[in-house]
């Protein structure tokens, strides 16, 4: 199809309620359009870039200021149409996670189906249905496909605004929810922007593991369990290994503490409930996975991408910080020499079992003894 063939003739304020109304239909909580006028992110990407936030994600380096130019990335773009999709499952358990170190804690969008493709399909149809009602025209569906700033556009949409933790927030949703775009060359009015309504609230600076939101509104990748768990495949450093508990698979921390997620509604897609070999699972048991049953086990899943041996990385990493347990030991150890990534962080988690050994083997001493033992610990004279 060749873009901008579309007639001259269309009610474009008509054709905005349709699409909207269409959005809902195809599953979408809400859709906005905006301009393509991202000029006033620019200064803000090139410092972040520089300040080497982006970390190992060269690819965000690589594409420079197209992030920002959504009609370089498809020429003819005049329009942006911005969907959040929610993606809060029922029976998300995030207290039960957290306060049990030997379950493992998966972000809660992940914990179902894969989004990309199914957001995809959904703007596919989207634009299918506006060609269909005013013919031939220029759009392109994308969903994280592409270096585009999504919540710069949302926001200019009208979808929410910018958090302190550099999520979307909106007002009724809270953050919980996907964001896709369909980019087209049809000139539909645009919408305006909400205003912020963080206020004063810094709760979700103050509560980030890693304290990686460095600013409001700006996250250091690399210090972001997120990114650690997912994007970053090396050695975790250890600075960060205890912080990162048992998430073997992102951080939704940021979003727990926000006043606004007290809003949001669990989505009606069945697609992104939790699946039952993936929730509340011990870690042990997933340590057991063979690199075929971690693909048969997360086919479809976003988790799939980043690998067995990450996988295992990140598990051995929540084992290191669980209770002291002969199981996690034996586990450990039943995974030595498979890969040398893997050692490094076995050897640590290894010695943190250990130390939680010794230190449970004093809690039971007598008051007089573990004195002693401190003593000796701190190379102190016996007199001290």
């Amino acid at each position: 199809m060749k873009p901008g063939t579309a007639s001259m003739t269309i009610d474009y304020r008509n054709l905005t309620q349709k699409i909207k109304q269409w959005g809902k239909e195809l599953g979408f909580q809400e859709v906005g359009i905006s301009d393509v006028d991202l000029s006033q992110h620019e200064a803000q990407l090139q410092r972040w870039l520089d300040a080497g936030y982006h970390g190992d994600m060269d690819w965000m380096a690589r594409h420079g200021m197209m992030r920002a130019r959504p009609a370089e990335l498809h020429p003819g773009t005049v329009r942006v149409i911005s969907a959040r999709m929610d993606y809060l499952p029922p029976e998300a358990s995030f207290a039960h996670s957290l306060s049990h170190p030997e379950t493992a804690y998966i972000s809660r969008y992940s914990l179902g189906r894969d989004y990309h493709k199914l957001i995809r399909n959904r703007l596919k149809r989207l634009g299918q249905l506006i060609e269909q009602e005013v013919g031939p025209f220029g759009y392109r569906p994308f969903v994280d496909s592409a270096p585009i700033l999504e919540r710069p556009l949302a926001e200019k949409a009208g979808l929410g605004w910018t958090g302190k933790h550099s999520l979307l927030l909106n007002q009724q949703a809270g953050s919980w929810f996907f964001l896709g775009e369909l980019l087209i060359d049809l000139p539909l009015p645009v919408d305006s922007p909400e205003e912020n309504q963080c206020g004063k609230c810094v709760a979700c600076m103050t509560s980030c593991p890693t304290q990686a939101i460095v600013e409001e509104g700006v996250v250091d990748a690399r210090r972001c369990i997120s990114y650690l768990t997912i994007e970053f495949d090396g050695v975790i450093p250890e600075e960060f290994r205890e912080a990162i508990g048992n998430r073997v698979y992102g951080c939704d921390d940021c979003q727990l503490v926000c006043p606004f997620n007290r809003f949001s509604e669990v989505t009606k897609e069945t697609d992104y409930h939790c699946r039952d070999n993936l929730r509340l699972q011990p870690l042990t048991t997933l340590y057991t996975w063979t690199e075929a049953a971690f693909l048969k086990n997360t086919e479809g899943s976003a988790i799939r991408r980043i690998g067995h041996i990450q996988w295992l990385r990140n598990l051995t990493i929540a084992m290191g910080n669980a209770p002291y347990s002969p199981e996690i030991i034996e586990a450990l150890e039943s995974r030595e020499g498979e890969n040398a990534l893997l050692d490094k962080h076995i050897d640590w988690a290894k010695e943190k079992q250990l130390e939680k050994r010794l230190q449970a083997a004093i809690n039971v001493l007598p008051v007089s003894t573990k004195r002693l033992v401190r003593i000796v610990e701190k190379g102190l004279p016996r007199d001290a």
